[in-house]
């Protein structure tokens, strides 16, 4: 009786494993006779001397989450994912709007036919022709407000912008702490591959260049600090599957959608290597960093932040004023476009920018709550499975800059 037991039990599983793999082989049938061409990113970079990292000009970059979108853009000859920026009389003789955000400007996941600047420049000519509106996007991921001051001086500026528009999201506020950016990522924080500000000797805040050797070592500049952990066997066998295979990469996706990695990076580990280093000993000071614990960014929403946070503050609004410094030395309009969800009056990140604002004298276009005027969802706005926009997104962001052009109009007159 046993034996026989044993055999159907061994019979059975044959027959599961058999049907496992009848449905793997089609499956990988199946995704490769109709799945997207591409599953693998890529993005060629380059580094400009007082600029930071920018795409190769003309480099062709493929973005996907695996969900979502599939794209494929072409970077123009100065390195952004934009068309060619318009000639220097041009865009002096119009109305110009000069777009500067992160990854939501960038916005890689985007045809460049639906961004945010482009759907603005054809709003405003269908219901503001007399404004004569053109616009361009200087953009980056991974950017903030400090790191995007040198798109401004060596790019936009010579367009002569009638108005600048800072696009915030609430990960813009640790942007400007090379600090918190090498924790986060793993970067050496005295080689960031951004702009960044810094405090000079005698207190004060000054914008440090990017450091052309970022990468260190001849590493990557993502870990010039730390060194990506070895996988154990397990992780090295699932990897070796989903570069071979299409759906076990399709399954890893969804996998990833619906449960995600249980294991962050070494943040720990990370932060203890930037105290160690000349210059840092007390950044850890109020704050211990888990692996376990919330969102880094959600530690700008308790009422005494920790030294390291409220020095990220400091650094944004040092931004924001140098911005509006530049806008006025040139005779521009600037304004902040708060993100959907950083403009919601119930987060303390919109308060928080509130407060820089209007102390440095910046209008805020809420896009929130222009999503909302608009009988429109916000979680409409961003995609399922990322959070970055959507086109409807970009073009409720491009409604509300016309919006606000048409209320000030004025800003357009030479």
């Amino acid at each position: 009786m046993f034996v026989r037991l044993a055999h159907l039990a061994g019979v059975n599983a044959a027959l599961v494993l058999a049907g496992l793999a009848l449905v793997a082989i089609a499956g990988e049938a199946w995704l490769r006779l109709t799945a997207p061409p591409f599953d693998e990113r890529s993005a060629p970079s380059r580094f400009v001397s007082g600029v930071g990292v920018l795409y190769e000009p003309h480099a062709e970059v493929r973005h996907t989450n695996g969900l979502d979108y599939w794209m494929v853009t072409r970077a123009n000859s100065l390195g952004f994912l934009d068309r060619e920026p318009p000639a220097a009389a041009r865009a002096a003789a119009s109305c110009h709007v000069a777009v500067f955000g992160d990854s939501y400007v960038d916005a890689r996941e985007m045809r460049i036919a639906d961004k945010l600047h482009v759907r603005l420049e054809a709003l405003a000519a269908a219901s503001l022709p007399e404004l004569d509106v053109t616009a361009s996007a200087w953009g980056r991921q991974g950017t903030g407000q400090a790191n995007q001051l040198p798109y401004y001086d060596e790019y936009a500026r010579p367009l002569r912008p009638n108005l600048l528009a800072l696009v915030f999201f609430h990960n813009d506020f640790s942007d400007h702490s090379a600090a918190q950016q090498a924790i986060r990522w793993g970067w050496n924080p005295d080689r960031a591959p951004f702009a960044l500000p810094a405090r000079a000797e005698d207190g004060s805040v000054r914008l440090r260049p990017p450091d052309p050797g970022y990468a260190e070592n001849g590493m990557p500049w993502l870990w010039g600090l730390v060194a990506p952990p070895r996988p154990d066997r397990i992780e090295a066998a699932a990897r070796a599957l989903t570069d071979r295979s299409r759906f076990a990469r399709w399954l890893d996706v969804r996998r990833r959608a619906w449960l995600p990695d249980d294991r962050p990076p070494s943040l720990p580990r990370r932060a203890a290597l930037v105290a160690a280093r000349p210059g840092y000993e007390r950044i850890l000071d109020g704050w211990r960093p888990t692996n376990h614990g919330p969102d880094m960014d959600a530690l700008y929403l308790v009422e005494d932040p920790p030294p390291l946070f409220a020095e990220a503050l400091e650094f944004t609004a040092w931004a924001l004023a140098e911005f509006k410094r530049r806008a006025d030395r040139d005779g521009a309009a600037l304004a902040v476009l708060s993100a959907h969800v950083t403009g919601s009056p119930a987060s303390r990140w919109n308060t928080i920018l509130g407060g820089m604002t209007e102390e440095a004298g910046i209008p805020v276009i809420n896009h929130h709550d222009w999503i909302l005027s608009r009988g429109g969802r916000v979680g409409d706005a961003r995609w399922p499975h990322d959070p970055h926009w959507t086109p409807q997104g970009h073009q409720w962001a491009a409604e509300a800059i016309l919006d606000w052009l048409r209320r000030h109009h004025e800003v357009c007159r030479d």
